[in-house]
């Protein structure tokens, strides 16, 4: 079979579940009377298996049956979404009971986009790789603006029709179950069994941890490796604390400070309009840094990955007064967030050298994992402490400061490195 046959699908089905584990999950939280302070807490938890992920991955890129890990991942997926949709009803107000199976979810959909991955770089040869990695790209892209904003508009519109959320959530949870279960049937059919490389089945999980654990050692013996770490952290911080509150500021009533959004206005600003600005963004910010270069690109992509707060800020003492006016509101922080975050990109790969030069996937993710999930588990209690517009201004504030760390600790002339 051509590759093109099974390279979107394959990648489609990863973003499936881990979109709505990233963004819906937060949103089901809210809607089953989760108070907010939990629900940033589990929502931020949810994402620990992507950092985790990069420890097995010398062990996973030995193993040469990864069709039938593919496979058996699927099938998992999609019975661990049935058994969410089956007992669905009864988890209101119980975090635990939702958290478990959502995090048993999470896991799967890290180890397929793992063996996914090392499937793709097993079958194709890197000219190839190259070739198709836009197809790719794009594949993911696309299913994650299907499943965030169609999603939560068919279920807005179960929820009317059942006049139940409970009942409306289990439906679309059967959707999305469907979905995996037609793509586990045709990949069953289309992937063939990669060729088997002379390192199978050498090693141990242990031994790949250990050797994981020995790279992040060297990197930290990296110069100037805490004030990198640090100025990273700092750079991500507005952007961690606004990750989930930005849905609650839509979500929650006016007299609470919210701007009283329905469901289906969280799905076309949120799921549609900002997932397409802030992959629209990434795609514009890696084109530009290669036309301009990246000597003159560091402050220009520094600036903006801090505006975003400054957008929310506006809009908790001004609301906008029309779903245009949001969406337009919506797509400019989401354009500068993706924009800005090609900048730590340069940040990873100043610290990992040559390792991860040839793919961002593997310390790339994780570390801007870490960097957003700490900040955005605390989120939800800060709004309730200081409410809406304390909050994002408090959180617009963090973004001069990173601005100011990076020009006095003079990190320009180091990252550039990672820019090259």
């Amino acid at each position: 079979m051509r590759p093109a046959s099974w390279i979107p699908t394959l990648f489609a089905t990863e973003a499936i579940p881990s979109v709505m584990i990233t963004y819906v999950a937060f949103i089901m939280f809210l809607q089953m009377k989760v108070p907010a302070d939990m629900a940033t807490l589990y929502c931020g938890l949810l994402s620990l298996p992507w950092v985790l992920k990069s420890f097995v991955r010398a062990r996973v890129r030995r193993v040469g049956y990864y069709r039938t890990v593919i496979l058996w991942v699927e099938w998992l997926m999609f019975a661990t979404l049935i058994y969410v949709a089956l007992y669905f009803p009864q988890h209101r107000g119980h975090c635990q009971s939702l958290f478990w199976p959502l995090m048993a979810l999470s896991l799967l959909c890290a180890w397929h986009e793992l063996v996914a991955r090392m499937y793709y770089e097993r079958m194709l040869f890197p000219r190839y790789q190259r070739y198709y990695n836009s197809l790719k790209t794009v594949a993911s892209q696309s299913m994650a603006v299907v499943t965030y904003g169609m999603l939560i508009v068919v279920v807005s519109y179960l929820q009317v029709v059942y006049r139940s959320i409970p009942r409306a959530w289990q439906m679309g949870l059967y959707g999305l179950a469907g979905v995996i279960l037609l793509m586990a049937l045709y990949h069953m059919a289309v992937l063939r069994r990669p060729p088997v490389g002379d390192d199978y089945h050498r090693g141990t999980m242990m031994q790949a941890v250990r050797a994981e654990m020995t790279v992040i050692s060297r990197i930290r013996k990296k110069p100037r490796f805490f004030s990198v770490i640090f100025g990273l952290l700092l750079m991500l911080l507005p952007q961690g604390l606004m990750f989930y509150t930005r849905v609650m500021f839509l979500m929650y009533p006016s007299e609470l400070g919210g701007l009283s959004c329905s469901i289906q206005e969280v799905g076309l600003a949120q799921g549609t309009v900002g997932v397409i600005a802030f992959s629209l963004g990434i795609a514009f910010g890696r084109r530009l840094l290669s036309w301009v270069g990246a000597k003159r690109m560091f402050w220009w992509m520094a600036f903006p990955l801090g505006l975003s707060p400054f957008i929310y800020a506006m809009m908790a003492f001004d609301p906008p007064r029309s779903l245009h006016v949001l969406c337009l509101a919506t797509f400019q922080a989401q354009f500068c967030f993706g924009f800005g975050l090609n900048l730590c990109m340069a940040f990873v790969h100043y610290l990992s050298g040559e390792r991860y030069r040839n793919t961002i996937n593997y310390l790339y993710v994780p570390v801007v994992a870490v960097s957003m999930c700490l900040p955005a588990m605390g989120s939800g209690w800060l709004v309730e402490m200081l409410g809406f517009r304390a909050f994002f201004v408090l959180d617009a504030l963090t973004a001069p400061l990173a601005w100011l760390y990076l020009w006095r600790s003079r990190l320009k002339r180091v990252v550039r490195e990672g820019m090259a």
